[in-house]
């Protein structure tokens, strides 16, 4: 009896560290998996339709949304930038990151009804 009830115990505090753990990591997932390097115009560009590597452009998604893409940009600015969205309608545009962590991911920025940038965020479909 005493044996079972310490086992429970265990396995209670195990999950309970393994929950933190876990959200924890979602938390900062974007950072970890997606800021691998620097944003790159040109390369940002040649890697749409690259093959090379199946995580295209996650290593850029992060500085890209971090820093350089600005609250109240222009959507013709961020167009001019980034090139052709692989899907756009009136109020956002998505670009293709590739498959990172086995999973597609895209990089969705959302725009107001001026056309101005309010936000972005990395999706996995």
């Amino acid at each position: 009896m005493k044996l079972i009830r310490i086992a429970a115990t265990a396995l209670a505090v195990f999950t309970f560290i393994l929950t933190i753990v876990f959200f924890i990591w979602w938390a900062f997932k974007d950072k970890f998996v997606f800021n691998g390097e620097k944003f790159d115009q040109v390369k940002w560009i040649q890697l749409a339709a690259s093959t090379k590597s199946e995580c295209k452009r996650g290593d850029m998604a992060y500085d890209l949304q971090q820093n350089i893409l600005a609250r109240g940009a222009q959507r013709e600015a961020v167009t001019a930038l980034l090139g052709r969205p692989a899907f756009e309608d009136e109020s956002s545009l998505e670009y293709d990151l590739g498959k990172c962590m086995h999973v597609y991911h895209g990089l969705l920025i959302f725009f107001d009804q001026n056309n101005r940038l309010i936000s972005s965020r990395i999706s996995s479909h």
